[in-house]
């Protein structure tokens, strides 16, 4: 590995529609091939939408239009792998746009390191979270607590996880998560039995991910690079 790409920004870009971030994680995708970036971590917490991965199944989405009209849920067909699933608010969302040139060119040993970020996160709270064999996430027992599905082109890595910290867990409902009706989910809510804050939670998570890809230094971008000046990824 590079002594120049222990670096990993840190972008927080708040509470964003779906659309426009998954436009701007083509851009910064893009931006890393080139590698006019560092390795960059996108967190942000989305309002209520479905996403139907390219190995996914319209049929896993079981909301009727009127919940969905009801509950102000989106339904977008996106390219990372996986099936079904929710983001909404009280997850916390993110999204690696990482060079695996420069780690580990493995989409296995990537999505590993990446549930083990969360094994070591909810750590800290004294929550056991755990690997399931055949199942990508992070699991507590039978219910999963995060949610993995990314894309890769040129060993760039896009799209990534969802953690439920305190999220709507009646809006589950309308879905098969991931295609998998015997499985259950849970949050960090429900597990810990108190309120949870994404604020809470976000410098843990970013702590863990500095660990396990070995950073050597994280830097938080508070303004972004002039080529994304004009970016489309607007408050909501």
């Amino acid at each position: 590995m590079e002594e120049k790409n222990k670096l990993m920004w840190v972008l927080d870009i708040g509470y964003r529609a779906y659309r426009p971030v998954w436009e701007f994680q083509r851009q910064l995708q893009q931006e890393r091939i080139q590698n006019r970036i560092p390795d960059t971590l996108i967190l942000v917490e989305h309002p209520p939408v479905y996403t139907i991965g390219k190995n996914g199944s319209a049929q896993n989405v079981i909301a009727t239009p009127q919940f969905l009209q009801q509950q102000g849920i989106e339904v977008i067909h996106v390219d990372r792998g996986g099936d079904v699933t929710y983001h909404g608010p009280g997850q916390l969302v993110g999204y690696p746009i990482f060079n695996l040139h420069q780690h580990r060119e493995s989409v296995s040993w990537y999505m590993r390191q990446l549930e083990e970020v969360f094994i070591r996160a909810l750590r800290h709270w004294h929550i056991a979270a755990e690997r399931k064999q055949g199942y990508p996430g992070v699991w507590i027992g039978e219910e999963k607590i995060v949610a993995l599905g990314v894309r890769i082109s040129h060993w760039v890595t896009m799209h990534g996880f969802a953690l439920n910290v305190c999220p709507n867990l009646s809006h589950f409902q309308g879905i098969i998560p991931c295609g998998l009706a015997h499985k259950g989910v849970t949050s960090m809510e429900k597990e810990l039995k108190r309120k949870v804050t994404l604020s809470e939670v976000k410098p843990v998570v970013v702590e863990k991910f500095r660990e396990v890809f070995d950073f050597r230094e994280v830097e938080f971008v508070h303004k972004l690079p002039h080529q994304f000046e004009h970016s489309s990824i607007e408050e909501v």
